[in-house]
């Protein structure tokens, strides 16, 4: 009976794939034939420039004082986004997006220093960024609750996935914007849990010639060189390109931990007529670093131990001959726009995502090994992993009327190839470390391989959307998505254990907004969600099952007319089942039952005076285990997993004189507070709430900036969450950074 279904399964599979690439090929002929029907110009993405942002002058605005129409993959005029195609696949206003969404410009970056994902995030509403602490790899983060680093992560539109130690990573210097995107995204990605996502969109040729250079020097002797360029590539306006790149080196919190970084990413974009866009995005990254987010014993980090001592937050608890991780990753891919005619456009996105990791280190999580508290037992740990990611994303979308109704409606068919080569090994156990008077140079042996696995995961989608205007004020938005899944490990070490899988899942979203004239916006909606999950359980040893949720979300946006700012306010509650937790000790992934998550945030944006931004987030929801899949569990049942603050706020304000003979001289700053959170399951052991002040004092003159930014400006020692009481982890030491630029 199994082999019937799975037959049955792949033969519906190769009928819908030719179906919809049969369906793709016809549009996009059709296309060809009406190339030059559009009437409206359509400009090249990222051909505007925010205010402050690299290589362009300020981005023009209308007589209501409001930006003019933005480019939701370009840059953001300021602080305050207007529109973004995150959350529909559409190009929407905010106002009319029924969906928590913050949008970080790249203005608000460079105010803030920010150097990564964690750092850039750190202002907004529902995200709690740097769950393990500072760490140089990987960039963690929880999204309502959840852990959203896996598969929750997406450049360009299109999923980065970071399952187990096969990982992708973003420079943050080749971003035009963020977006964070909070509750279930599945009917249009076709993954991710249903906290959320994060959407890194990347810098684009513009229309106007540009260049940009930035040097900067900082804390642990760190230094970076940056340039931006780009413009036109010939006289007829057909061709565009950019180039951007930055070196760094230095090194980090943690003795003897380096962290360097190469990246270099050239793009062109070709655009033949008025209503068709190429874009080839295209990137290098190599990183050399070392494991800073140290697994350390919570007596000793978040209390003193049983001799009253506190680790050194610098300790290397490896060994810096053999403390190393280095990374080397490509992404190549492009994005394809042609309006077939006033109603029909359709598009292709593609990549392909390559990367090659190496990780060999000490690591501690074992706890103390003597009495006292002055000895860390650690073992040694190795890994080499290679990804391999395909990715392609066809889209057709229509605009018309009925004559009754407004429609967008959008027609999609996505396809993605995920391969993970997983080697590890370990040697138990290592050499202890004193903490008081810590020996290093003790490399005992070389560790054994215990596992060795293929991890390949494959998935096939369709979907459909359509926002509806049913009057001037009120919208419908509605969606549904069909995918099929299928996931293999072979495991070469135990080929008996080897897994396979398939699942399907039928998901979709429904949301009702009406918009007052004031420009404010009430809205409600439903949503599921749907996530494979790769790799098998660390503890049963089977396939992991896939990750459902669902969530009703009520909310308000407020974007008057005329008026520089946006307050977005959402209430929700959320159910997700199978999410997967790390576990206790080791590597690997286990599900333990489901987890409800209910709560309220409000994001404030805004330029309330010339020169004056503002960015403030509140954060609040009880996160509790529902259900366990183990009777054995029953304790967990009303608990708050590990790892997950539920109460966090921020404000930033960064001022910019206008006029005078101070004119161009700035300053600002900006107050974090973060929540206790719960170290044990049990939620015996809390971690304590901390408070963290960040400040900017920046200057322009012409077409200089100069600028000084300092984040944990009292260098607060703190933790940032506990996995478990042998795995907690020190947020950032004080970061200070001193930066030149210049731009033509």
């Amino acid at each position: 009976m199994g082999s019937v279904r799975t037959l049955v399964g792949v033969r519906a599979l190769r009928t819908m794939a030719l179906t919809g690439a049969s369906l793709m090929a016809l549009t996009l002929a059709a296309a060809a034939q009406q190339a030059t029907a559009r009437l409206e110009e359509l400009s090249v993405e990222g051909s505007g420039r925010g205010a402050g942002a690299t290589g362009g002058p300020p981005a023009q605005r209308g007589a209501d004082g409001r930006a003019a129409p933005e480019d939701p993959r370009g840059p953001v005029a300021g602080y305050v986004a207007t529109r973004s195609v995150t959350a529909t696949k559409t190009n929407t206003p905010l106002i009319e997006t029924p969906q928590a969404i913050t949008v970080i410009g790249r203005e608000q970056i460079e105010a803030q220093g920010a150097q990564t994902l964690t750092q850039a995030t750190q202002y907004t509403a529902g995200i709690y960024s740097g769950v393990y602490g500072a760490d140089e790899r990987v960039d963690f983060f929880t999204l309502r609750g959840f852990v959203a680093s896996d598969y929750g992560i997406y450049k360009d539109g299109l999923q980065l996935l970071n399952y187990g130690f096969g990982t992708l990573k973003t420079e943050t210097f080749g971003l035009e914007r963020i977006e964070v995107l909070r509750g279930p995204a599945a009917v249009l990605f076709g993954a991710g849990n249903p906290g959320g996502l994060v959407n890194q969109v990347t810098k684009r040729p513009t229309l106007a010639p540009f260049g940009y250079v930035e040097i900067a020097g900082g804390s642990f002797g760190q230094v970076y060189g940056a340039f931006d360029v780009g413009g036109p590539a010939d006289d007829s306006g057909h061709l565009f390109y950019r180039l951007t790149g930055i070196g760094r080196q230095g090194g980090t919190q943690v003795e003897g931990a380096d962290s360097d970084r190469a990246y270099i990413a050239p793009a062109f974009t070709w655009r033949p007529d008025a209503g068709t866009t190429f874009t080839v995005l295209t990137s290098y990254q190599r990183d050399s670093t070392a494991v800073t987010a140290n697994f350390l014993p919570y007596a000793g980090t978040v209390r003193p131990n049983a001799s009253g001592l506190r680790i050194d937050r610098s300790l290397n608890v490896g060994d810096p001959r053999i403390n190393s991780f280095q990374r080397e990753q490509v992404f190549a891919g492009y994005e394809f726009e042609h309006a077939v005619d006033d109603v029909w456009t359709v598009r292709q996105n593609f990549r392909y995502s390559f990367s090659d990791a190496t990780q060999n280190s000490y690591i501690g999580q074992l706890g103390y090994a003597d009495l006292p508290q002055t000895q860390l037992s650690r073992y040694q740990f190795q890994y080499s992993d290679k990804v391999s990611l395909f990715q392609v994303d066809n889209q057709a979308e229509a605009r018309f009327s009925d004559g009754f109704v407004a429609h967008d409606v959008l027609f999609g068919i996505d396809y993605k190839n995920y391969s993970l080569y997983d080697n590890q090994a370990s040697l138990f156990p290592a050499p202890n470390l004193s903490i008081i008077n810590p020996l290093y140079g003790q490399i005992v042996g070389r560790p054994l391989p215990y596992q060795v696995d293929v991890n390949s995961f494959r998935q096939l989608g369709f979907y459909a959307q359509d926002q509806i205007k049913l009057t001037d004020r009120l919208s419908l938005i509605g969606g549904l998505r069909y995918d099929i899944a299928n996931s293999d490990v072979l495991r070469k070490l135990a080929p008996d254990t080897s897994t396979s899988r398939t699942d399907t899942a039928l998901t979709g979203r429904i949301a009702l907004l009406y918009n007052f004239d004031p420009g404010v916006a009430p809205y409600v909606a439903y949503s599921t969600s749907f996530q494979p999950q790769i790799g098998v359980d660390a503890i049963t040893g089977g396939s992991l099952s896939p990750d459902r949720g669902e969530q009703i979300e009520v909310g308000l946006k407020i974007e008057p007319v005329g008026e520089r700012f946006s307050l977005n306010i959402a209430a929700f509650d959320l159910v997700r089942d199978n999410p997967p937790f790390p576990v206790i000790v080791g590597f690997g992934s286990t599900q333990l039952g489901t987890v409800r998550s209910r709560g309220i945030e409000g994001q404030f944006v805004a330029s309330l005076a010339e020169g004056l931004n503002v960015v403030a987030a509140v954060t609040h929801y009880d996160l509790e285990y529902t259900r366990v899949r183990d009777a054995a569990l029953g304790d967990l049942v009303g608990k708050t997993p590990t790892n997950v603050p539920e109460t966090f706020a921020s404000v930033f304000a960064d001022y910019t004189i206008p006029l005078g003979d101070w004119r161009g001289f700035g300053f600002g700053g900006g107050v974090r507070y973060v929540g206790r959170s719960y170290a044990d399951q049990l939620n015996n052991l809390k971690v304590p709430d901390y408070i963290l002040f960040d400040a900017t004092v920046h200057y322009n003159w012409e077409r200089w900036r100069m600028a000084i930014t300092a984040a944990n400006l009292g260098d607060r020692r703190f933790v940032t969450s506990c996995q478990s009481a042998n795995s907690c982890f020190y947020g950032e030491a004080r970061r200070v950074l001193a930066s030149v630029s210049y731009r033509w």
